[in-house]
């Protein structure tokens, strides 16, 4: 089944590597306000942290109750980051089975050009209508994200 894509960019006063490290700075999660319905973040903890980053899980409570893992599946210090949000509390666990998201990072000097996808993966054909609204949201929320990066 395939997935919905949606994608945003923007150029942000930080360097690349700040960019990377900041991701890795779970406190700073709180600030993904959301939108509308969308809930935003209230905290985010690791439930595993590995050396290499890749294979570090975060646990995710929203504003809202709702709950989800995101696991680092891909880092590149300066350049991208991959991450897969999964094991999701209802009502989004009825609709989606995963969601991955990347950081794409292009240095501009002391600011960075930034674009943040995400690939939501439905959990049935009849789950797309929905996906589909939550991507606009997730779009809109991402885009306010990406506004208040500094």
């Amino acid at each position: 089944m395939t997935h919905l894509c949606i994608a945003c960019e923007r150029v942000v006063p930080l360097p690349c590597a700040e960019l990377s490290r900041r991701i890795l700075q779970v406190e700073h999660w709180a600030d993904f306000e959301g939108y509308g319905p969308l809930p935003g973040i209230r905290s985010a903890g690791f439930e595993e942290r590995t050396a290499a980053v890749v294979g570090s899980r975060i646990r995710v409570t929203n504003v809202d109750g709702s709950s989800h893992l995101e696991e680092i599946v891909g880092w590149e210090v300066g350049r991208r980051a991959d991450l897969q949000m999964r094991e999701f509390s209802f009502p989004l666990s009825w609709l989606a089975r995963c969601i991955d998201e990347t950081w794409l990072f292009e240095s501009q000097g002391d600011s960075t050009r930034v674009i943040r996808t995400f690939a939501q993966g439905p959990r049935a054909p009849l789950a797309r209508p929905g996906l589909g609204v939550i991507s606009i949201l997730l779009r809109k929320a991402s885009e306010r994200h990406l506004a208040q990066l500094r």
